[in-house]
């Protein structure tokens, strides 16, 4: 099948997204052309569920082709996002003597492409990295340089912005998820959708069996509209000032959920599922989007297997103090993605929280029912 290759225009750091099957063997062909000469240092950050997968293939093929290459694998989940790991990290790239030329491969999902990144970011004052994602979640967290450990108040709150050198992606390794993990990628995708692309959307619904089969036509094609989606975002507002926080549509009470469960019993595709509708019930019930929005949304989602209803015993209080501490939050007050429509979504500030409590205290109660 073609390789399909798209831009994240953005300038002298602009970089290519790379998308097919078999990419792990031309990974040292994508660096020569991105300019990185065989004397540089290599360091492949992978966690101990890709390892036997992939990172001999990955490390064979670099050492081959004539690269130096270190390696170094971490626990897997959301767990590897602390700053215990991150110190691990960093002391197994200073052993490794890389210097300033060197270059982090960030081979893994998201957590993997997260914690790489900041490790490239703040090694030395930053080095370049290259997200090698083998998760569909991973299309998302790859691309657009947002890259974070977790602190145990709240997700992502230790990052920076540090862009790739090029993002590589192997659609062959998707087929080693287990098929929770494939649901949880496609909470992204659909996202991506929503947000901008009500075709896009029409589309996922129309091709729910062949993308839940991983069939190479269908979700290659998947992949490259969402990573449009977001490239076309990221080139208009790089460090999110204003238009990129669209792309955390369901994030904010997502992200809640996954602190207040020590990002264990949710993964991130399954808690933004959930976030997503409530947004768009929240949308529904602030007269922002017309009725029928959440219905069509939460409808798509468990189509992929993903979850819509609360998430357990978690008290929205609880949920609502998490989500104060938000990014995107200003000065204590909520600042929320709800859509107007499907494709089309606004950053509304200033949120009556007695109505975002309403509606996360409606749905544990339908949850009980």
């Amino acid at each position: 099948m073609e390789q399909r290759t798209l831009q994240v225009d953005l300038a002298e750091r602009s970089y290519p997204i790379h998308i097919g099957p078999g990419l792990l063997k031309e990974v040292p062909d994508f660096l020569q052309a991105a300019g990185v000469e065989r004397s540089r240092k290599l360091f492949v950050l992978t966690d101990e569920n890709v390892a036997p997968l992939y990172l001999d293939t990955v490390c064979s093929t670099l050492a081959a082709a004539g690269y130096p290459v270190a390696s170094c694998v971490v626990e897997a989940g959301e767990q590897a996002k602390r700053l215990a790991v991150y110190e691990q990290v960093m002391t197994a790239a200073i052993e490794a003597g890389l210097d300033r030329k060197s270059l982090l491969l960030a081979l893994g999902g998201g957590v993997i492409g997260d914690l790489g990144g900041f490790v490239a970011a703040t090694y030395m004052r930053g080095i370049a990295f290259v997200q090698v994602p083998t998760t569909l979640l991973a299309h998302d967290s790859s691309v657009g340089g947002k890259v974070a450990i977790n602190h145990p108040l709240g997700k992502n709150l230790i990052g920076a912005f540090h862009q790739p050198l090029a993002v590589i992606y192997d659609t062959d390794t998707l087929h080693s998820l287990p098929k929770r993990e494939v649901s949880a990628g496609f909470a992204e995708v659909i996202k991506h959708g929503l947000i901008s692309d009500e075709n896009f959307v029409t589309w996922l619904e129309n091709h729910v069996d062949r993308l839940k089969a991983l069939d190479s036509l269908f979700i290659s094609e998947a992949i490259e509209r969402g990573c449009a989606v977001k490239a076309r975002v990221v080139a208009q507002d790089e460090t999110e000032q204003g238009l990129r926080a669209i792309l955390n549509l369901g994030h904010t009470f997502g992200h809640a959920f996954e602190a207040l469960l020590d990002y264990a019993k949710l993964n991130h595709g399954e808690a933004i599922s959930i976030g997503m509708g409530l947004a768009a019930e929240l949308a529904e019930r602030m007269e922002l989007a017309p009725n029928g929005t959440a219905r069509r949304i939460k409808t798509l989602l468990q189509s992929f297997d993903l979850p819509v209803s609360w998430p357990g015993s978690l008290s929205p209080r609880d949920v609502l103090d998490v989500m104060r501490r938000d990014k995107k939050s200003v000065a204590g007050k909520l600042v929320l993605v709800l859509p107007r429509a499907i494709g089309r979504v606004e950053i509304v500030k200033n949120i009556e929280e007695s109505l975002v409590l309403q509606v996360m205290q409606d749905a544990r109660e339908e949850q009980t029912t």
